[in-house]
């Protein structure tokens, strides 16, 4: 089996460019696995976790919103951001999750963006799932 090379891009900088085994990443359509030779195929990105695997090894990292393109012999995911898990700050990942929650259980309030609190508990979650299954 060949190997894919794995491109994770946010706005500001490259976190992740390096040769892997096999990529596993959040869709728009559900979560989607690739391996080397894969059919080329462009999807949606939502937040989650895209998970990587090198030579027996496993990591993850935290992504937000962005579309990923798939070649053969290539994964390139470009999102809003993302996160390795020795960077995630489980504390403020908790707050911002606490806040969350509270933004949507008071969602009867006119002046709540009911998808924004939404989006931002799914990040906060998938921060913390990140975080704590690292460490």
């Amino acid at each position: 089996m060949g190997i894919l090379h794995l491109e994770i891009v946010t706005p500001e900088k490259v976190i992740i460019s390096q040769d892997v085994d096999t990529v596993v990443a959040p869709g728009s359509e559900g979560e989607f696995g690739i391996l080397p030779g894969h059919i080329p195929f462009l999807s949606g990105i939502v937040p989650g976790v895209v998970r990587f695997k090198f030579q027996g090894t496993t990591a993850s990292m935290s992504v937000t919103t962005g579309f990923a393109e798939i070649s053969a012999d290539k994964v390139s995911i470009l999102v809003d951001s993302a996160e390795k898990a020795g960077d995630i700050d489980i504390e403020r990942a908790e707050r911002a999750k606490e806040r969350a929650e509270k933004r949507l259980a008071e969602r009867d309030k006119e002046d709540i963006d009911f998808m924004r609190a939404q989006i931002a508990l799914r990040r906060a979650i998938t921060r913390i799932k990140v975080a704590k299954k690292s460490s």
